[in-house]
């Protein structure tokens, strides 16, 4: 990895925890992007903010420019699989998109039974759930262990502050909130990329464990995959050389994505509610560490962080008079 722990120690100073660009246009604050729109496009700056069990957590240094390179390569990877929603990337930390109509549900495709926070797979099958999102599973599961064979798990999208809350197709339809030819057809796309990923880690010796997408509509009404794909933050990756080793012990598998802050947190007793704890720095550096590592990995070329000051670089580049 070209990023060294002195350069991602200093970049502590350097992160962007969030903008306000009003020339932009009407301003949305997600957990990690803030989204402005105007005349029919969307600008997503992706910041470094960095959020678990749907709470922000506080920044890492350099995250929002390995998120939005890693994505925009994923979008070039699988746009002859499924649409998405890029026009450009006019800044290390900045995609602009088309406008699209959010699709009321966020699709998760999972290939192993893991996870720590309370939407998870283990979570519930821990707890003695064996039906999940219309999925029955079998007694004996290990934790991590892979599945007969990937599933579609739907969640409903949490407002700011609320919990995503996993759910079957049939109680999302049953809603009203999406139509049974939307949501099939979004859900196929899901299972290609799902499957096309898979097949782009594996050659990279990389384990696709799970991923959620999100889809929407364009003016036209075409739905196309939008937000980001299989990133540190939205998928996890495992190392597959040591998975069964580490498996048969009951350990967890090796992983670079934003699981391991997600455990630092577990670990302390923290699954979402509460005060959050004040993540150290060794712990960011060392989490930031693990988000460049698996752009590198992934993409088979040295991420190069720009470590000039973001706002008035993201200004200059959109064309803005000031940050």
């Amino acid at each position: 990895m070209t990023v060294s722990a002195a350069a991602l120690q200093e970049g502590l100073s350097k992160t962007l925890d969030g903008t306000n660009f009003e020339s932009l246009g009407h301003r949305y604050e997600g957990k990690v992007r803030d989204n402005y729109t105007k005349d029919g496009k969307r600008t997503i700056i992706v910041t470094d903010r960095i959020s678990a069990f749907d709470r922000v957590l506080g920044t890492l240094p350099y995250k929002g420019q390995v998120l939005n390179a890693l994505a925009a390569w994923w979008f070039n990877e699988t746009a002859s699989i499924a649409p998405n929603h890029v026009l450009g990337v006019p800044d290390p930390n900045v995609m602009v998109g088309i406008e699209c109509k959010p699709l009321p549900v966020e699709l998760v495709v999972r290939a192993y039974i893991t996870g720590v926070t309370s939407t998870s797979i283990w979570t519930h099958y821990s707890e003695g759930t064996r039906m999940f999102c219309g999925h029955e599973l079998p007694d004996g599961l290990k934790k991590h262990q892979k599945l007969p064979d990937p599933i579609l798990t739907p969640s409903t999208k949490g407002k700011n502050g609320d919990h995503d809350v996993s759910v079957s197709r049939e109680e999302i339809l049953a809603r009203g909130r999406i139509s049974e030819a939307d949501f099939d057809e979004a859900a196929s796309y899901a299972v290609a990329l799902f499957a096309h990923g898979q097949k782009v880690c594996a050659e990279r010796g990389l384990i696709l464990v799970d991923t959620k997408y999100e889809f929407g509509k364009t003016p036209e009404g075409k739905i196309v995959i939008i937000d980001e794909m299989h990133t540190p933050d939205s998928s996890r990756f495992w190392y597959a050389n040591s998975y069964q080793a580490r498996f048969e012990a009951g350990e967890d598998p090796e992983s670079f994505d934003k699981e391991y802050v997600r455990r630092w947190l577990a670990d302390r007793g923290y699954k979402g509610d509460g005060p959050v704890p004040t993540i150290p720095d060794e712990i960011r550096v060392e989490a930031s560490r693990r988000y460049i590592q698996a752009c590198d990995e992934i993409r088979g070329v040295a991420f190069e962080p720009d470590t000039s000051d973001p706002l008035p670089r993201i200004a200059k580049n959109l064309g803005l008079e000031t940050a």
